[in-house]
């Protein structure tokens, strides 16, 4: 079997590689684009990939392109697993069109939800307007928002939702979790549908939004649901960017419908520098890198080793995409 692996990620795991080395040849992809397989150029050879790792390494490489190029151009390509949980690149449903098994990964779960945490926390205890007042030199008093009692609106209850839901609760926070199948689940105080989050958000002091982008969540942030928000929401999306409408999220911010946004994702990326986002002082943001932190690669390379000890097995894969929805 020959894998297709960016050298970035062929340097952490290349020990556990090295053991299967009777089983999978890797092709090795630099920033260039170039490929090496055993330290030699290939560039001019069939390459036979029959397993693709896509991961961070990949998507922030220049090569990026080349290696969804090269994945997409192998005629007999098995399996892809990606390093991320979203699978709404167009690219992830031209890997199945082609007959490929397509893996995801949560690596970056526990990075993310701890990134919400830290974004409302710092929102309810009012960080944007104590900085403002130390940068002033200020001496000033803000009452704040406690966490305990708090209610919580986790919209999306994969692996992300669900570690957000924990740690809030075991902050004192009462959390309700939307998802499709909203039977009753161990991380939530109650569970319901996503049919009923314009009912549900008018009592919710953060709103989370953790859920996919489909057609069905394109703009579900928008000047309705926003209108029904309690006054000073904290609104957190590490979603997807599409989620939210965000012209009618500055009108709601501006008119303090929405006490303060919590943002890792935007509808364009990188967010252009004119984008009102970057100073509205009810606005905390960061650029799509909620889930890098220092255990994340770790995490899915595991995940990566794992699922292809269980791939040369013959074995079920763990997080099998076998359908995406159009976002």
């Amino acid at each position: 079997m020959r894998l297709l692996i960016h050298e970035s990620s062929y340097r952490r795991i290349q020990e556990s590689l090295d053991a299967l080395a009777d089983r999978v040849e890797p092709l090795v992809m630099d920033d260039t684009g170039a490929i090496s397989l055993h330290g030699r150029a290939v560039a001019d050879e069939p390459l036979g990939i029959d397993i693709g790792w896509a991961n961070s390494d990949v998507f922030q490489s220049p090569a990026a392109r080349a290696f969804s190029v090269a994945l997409l151009k192998a005629p007999a390509l098995k399996w892809v697993q990606s390093g991320a949980a979203g699978t709404d690149h167009p690219v992830f449903g031209q890997f199945l069109a082609k007959g490929a098994r397509l893996t995801t990964s949560h690596g970056q779960a526990v990075g993310i939800a701890e990134y919400v945490i830290s974004g409302a926390l710092d929102a309810l205890q009012r960080g944007p307007e104590r900085r403002a007042a130390q940068a002033a030199g200020r001496w000033e008093r803000l009452l704040f928002r406690e966490v305990g009692r708090s209610r919580w609106l986790v919209v999306g209850f994969g692996a992300i939702g669900q570690g957000v839901a924990a740690r809030a609760r075991a902050l004192g926070a009462h959390v309700t979790g939307v998802r499709r199948s909203p039977g009753a689940h161990p991380d939530a105080d109650r569970m319901s549908r996503l049919e009923d989050l314009p009912h549900l958000v008018s009592g919710a002091d953060v709103v989370v939004l953790c859920c996919p982008l489909t057609a069905e969540t394109r703009h579900l942030v928008n000047g309705d649901l926003l209108a029904r928000m309690a006054d000073g929401a904290i609104l957190v999306n590490v979603g997807r960017g599409a989620l939210v409408d965000e012209a009618a999220l500055l009108e709601a911010l501006d008119r303090g419908r929405v006490g303060h946004a919590v943002l890792d994702v935007f509808e364009t990326e990188p967010l252009p520098p004119e984008n009102p986002l970057w100073h509205h002082p009810r606005v905390s943001l960061t650029a799509h890198a909620a889930g890098d932190t220092l255990g994340a690669r770790p995490r899915n390379d595991r995940a990566f080793l794992d699922n292809l000890h269980r791939f040369l097995a013959g074995e079920p894969l763990e997080h099998e995409v076998t359908r995406i929805e159009a976002a």
